[in-house]
């Protein structure tokens, strides 16, 4: 009698062939423990860069760096068996040059064990993920809304209302689309907008406050569960709201402990000799 092969992990080849298919499933995981929980569920899991402001209380990503991408790259990866793993490239580490995103990218994939990169930026960018991609290492992209030019864009804000705009990111989208990327997501975008480019590039794209029409949908896994509660941008919907029973859980812990109700004599330990 045969016994089945292991099924392994999600490839980028294997997202890349999803295009108009089953939506893609994807969120945010940035510990061992998370993608433990996720893992089972998603087809591809970001690491991404908005763990500065989730997890080390910062106003925005750019102060994100390399090290700290690889360091929570390094716990997801201890935490998968199913999923895509994809690393964030932190601003700064590959706009210099091909040659910089190169080497940077090298390193995230050669410590983490990690299946692909994702960075920002469109037509821009075109050139550096097609230099990427011709040496053997995956890209995801990004276009839309891009957290890591909050600066230049004046704040986190909807794109694509405009025909000039619209135009832009119509360029963006075919550039990243023809570039190499094995799929690439659409942040912040007016919905028919995003709808169109979905129709528009041969890879899938991944919406996140785009459109239902996308290949597929990714949000911060902490907004999603309640967990992340600065604000709750316009796209997002709380499946829990975990951040709520953690405060209760707490205040009950606390209760106990100042009423040494806690630890009872079930949690203690009893002399054996």
């Amino acid at each position: 009698m045969s016994v089945p092969a292991k099924q392994g992990r999600l490839t980028p080849k294997r997202i890349r062939s999803m295009k108009g298919g089953q939506p893609i499933v994807c969120l945010t995981a940035y510990t061992t423990p998370m993608a433990r929980l996720l893992d089972a569920h998603c087809d591809l899991l970001l690491v991404g860069d908005s763990l500065g402001m989730v997890l080390y209380g910062m106003e925005t990503t750019v102060s994100v760096t390399l090290d700290m991408m690889i360091a929570h790259g390094k716990a997801v990866m201890r935490g998968v068996g199913n999923a895509c793993v994809v690393v964030d490239m932190p601003f700064g580490t590959y706009q210099e040059s091909r040659e910089v995103a190169f080497r940077n990218a090298v390193r995230i994939l050669q410590e983490t064990g990690c299946d692909a990169v994702k960075l920002e930026g469109g037509e821009e960018m075109a050139e550096t993920i097609a230099f990427l991609a011709a040496r053997g290492i995956p890209v995801l992209g990004h276009i839309g809304l891009m957290p890591q030019q909050v600066h230049t864009a004046g704040g986190y804000r909807s794109v694509g209302h405009s025909d000039e705009e619209s135009a832009t990111i119509r360029r963006d989208a075919s550039a990243i689309g023809s570039s190499g990327a094995f799929a690439v997501v659409i942040e912040g975008t007016v919905e028919t907008l995003a709808r169109e480019l979905t129709a528009l590039v041969d890879v899938p794209t991944i919406g996140i406050g785009a459109s239902s029409a996308c290949d597929g949908q990714i949000l911060v896994s902490d907004d999603m569960l309640g967990l992340f509660n600065d604000f709750t941008p316009r796209f997002v919907k709380r499946y829990d709201e975990l951040g709520q029973r953690v405060h209760k859980a707490a205040e009950s812990y606390a209760r106990d402990v100042r009423a040494r109700q806690f630890p009872a004599p079930e949690h203690t330990f009893k002399r054996r000799f």
